[in-house]
């Protein structure tokens, strides 16, 4: 689709903020008016629209997108939306560790434990630890405590947290992120853990490292995305 606007406006809305073009509200593929909560998330929409250039790009509005998924695919139906990404407590990636390298275990060790030992604090669950990558049923309590707290948080947290946890394979990391408990960065150096290390060991692939940067891009989207809500 060209471009054909001219200005864009944040306006006031029933309870919130809509992001129009020339004067005319913005409306997601569903027709449902683009309308947000967040002041600061309705500016950073407004700013995709304004540096829009001839025609429409939808890989450059990253904030755009989540807001759309959030208002036509996740608020209709959360508990829906929100069950592929609850399913990642039964197979949570911290709780794989290596089982033949000493070295990456200890690294695994040293940044995956305190993750853990925060959602066992947090949510009051306990995880169960493989060496190697056979499959492990975590605790049915876990997996289920796991789920509600997905299910707590709201459709606009929901949207973000599904391409982190996506991204990562970690649950807890996402909601880690979520509940801005710990560093976003931190994080992502968490759930790369394994990849960042066999490069160390072994020397940088150059498509392994572009899928890696395309991630961290998508990652950080949805990290900005949540720290605008």
């Amino acid at each position: 689709m060209k471009r054909f606007w001219k200005e864009v406006g944040v306006v006031p809305a029933d309870g919130g903020w809509n992001i129009a073009l020339d004067g005319r509200p913005v409306r997601t593929p569903q027709r449902a008016p683009l309308a947000v909560a967040s002041p600061a998330l309705a500016e950073a929409i407004a700013a995709e629209w304004q540096a829009v250039g001839e025609t429409i790009d939808p890989a450059a509005m990253p904030m755009t997108g989540l807001a759309n998924a959030a208002i036509d695919i996740a608020a209709p139906d959360l508990a829906a939306f929100a069950e592929p990404v609850a399913a990642y407590a039964a197979s949570e990636l911290f709780c794989y560790r290596e089982d033949r390298d000493a070295a990456l275990l200890a690294e695994q060790a040293a940044i995956w434990n305190p993750l853990l030992a925060w959602a066992e604090a947090r949510y009051g669950v306990e995880f169960v630890i493989a060496r190697g990558i056979v499959p492990i049923d975590q605790p049915e309590a876990t997996v289920a405590a796991l789920r509600a707290a997905v299910l707590a948080h709201d459709a606009w947290r929901v949207t973000a947290l599904t391409p982190l946890v996506t991204i990562g394979g970690s649950l807890v990391a996402g909601l880690a992120l979520v509940e801005a408990a710990f560093d976003a960065g931190d994080l992502w150096q968490a759930v790369s853990l394994d990849e960042l290390y066999q490069e160390r060991r072994w020397g940088p692939d150059a498509l392994a490292t572009a899928a890696r940067e395309k991630k961290r891009a998508d990652w950080d989207n949805a990290a900005r995305f949540l720290s605008l809500l």
